[in-house]
């Protein structure tokens, strides 16, 4: 079964790569993005999205960041407030690949269900890894209470700063989930690829610890910004 768990989707960026345009109001497939993420996340105990109020989510909590647009650490904290469930899936508002097996393969990597700080038991969360084997910080679950505390004590802006110390497990997983949508060739490739071809099965996992690379150059994602 299914550990309990909420979903946090973060919506309320300028997407200023996409010429200031309702980026989760974009449709690929024939739905607003921001739905089809909403639709990954079915068990969700709670649906919480931090951005202005849309239609399409029934039930959805709807919550600001502040000030409005003050970047992925802010609007955390906002969303995390509503959080009541033990894990929390942390998504961005425009992965369009993104299936629920591809959550419940996370909670699973991370050992949600067990119970934390026992011996062997689960990690802190669990993240995406891309096809370059970089860190998705907005493609993840996390234990509510552990990433409570990291971001009490956190003064920065940059959510690989918050995140990566908690030494997530790194997954990687078919399907392209962690594909974003953040400039207008992302979103053109999204709305051309044949339904079901990228978003389709989980398949087997491979998994790491994301420190195994620590030391490593790479290129910056945008959430580490």
């Amino acid at each position: 079964m299914t550990a309990r768990h909420d979903a946090c989707i973060l919506a309320g960026g300028l997407a200023r790569r996409l010429g200031g345009r309702d980026k989760p109001g974009l449709r690929v497939s024939g739905r607003p993005l921001v739905e089809s993420v909403a639709a990954a996340v079915p068990g969700a105990a709670r649906l919480i999205v931090v951005g202005p109020p849309r239609p399409g989510l029934p039930g959805a909590i709807f919550r600001r960041e502040d000030p409005p647009g003050g970047g992925p650490v802010p609007a955390l904290r906002a969303g995390l407030a509503e959080v009541t469930a033990p894990w929390v899936a942390l998504l961005a508002a425009d992965l369009p690949f993104l299936t629920a097996g591809h959550v419940d393969a996370l909670l699973d990597a991370a050992g949600a269900g067990t119970r934390i700080g026992g011996t062997g038991g689960p990690r802190a969360g669990a993240v995406l890894l891309d096809d370059g084997g970089r860190e998705q910080w907005l493609a993840g679950v996390w234990h509510a209470e552990s990433l409570a505390r990291a971001l009490a004590r956190y003064e920065g802006r940059s959510l690989h700063g918050l995140l990566a110390p908690l030494s997530p497990i790194a997954l990687h997983l078919t399907g392209r989930p962690w594909f974003d949508c953040d400039t207008m060739d992302d979103l053109q490739r999204a709305r051309t690829v044949e339904p079901g071809s990228d978003g389709g099965g989980v398949g087997s996992g491979e998994g790491r610890e994301s420190g195994d690379g620590a030391g490593r150059a790479r290129p910056r994602t945008r959430s580490e910004s």
